[in-house]
């Protein structure tokens, strides 16, 4: 019985995959806690944006009169 070569070639692409990941697995990231310092923003930051009044008739319905 001959084999067929796509099954083959999709087996070794497959263990090939699973040994990638079994030893080249990605390094864990470490938090570096030192370096946090105060997070925050202050009003004088911040930007006001412009309002754009919008005459929204989304819910409006007509009684069909």
């Amino acid at each position: 019985m001959r084999s067929h070569p796509v099954i083959a070639i999709a087996t070794v692409i497959l263990v090939g995959f699973g040994v990638k990941l079994t030893f080249f697995s990605a390094p864990k990231a470490a938090a570096n806690l030192g370096s946090a310092g105060s997070v925050g923003v202050s009003v004088a930051q911040t930007k006001i944006l412009p309002v754009e009044k919008v005459h929204d008739m989304t819910f409006v319905f007509s009684d069909g009169d």
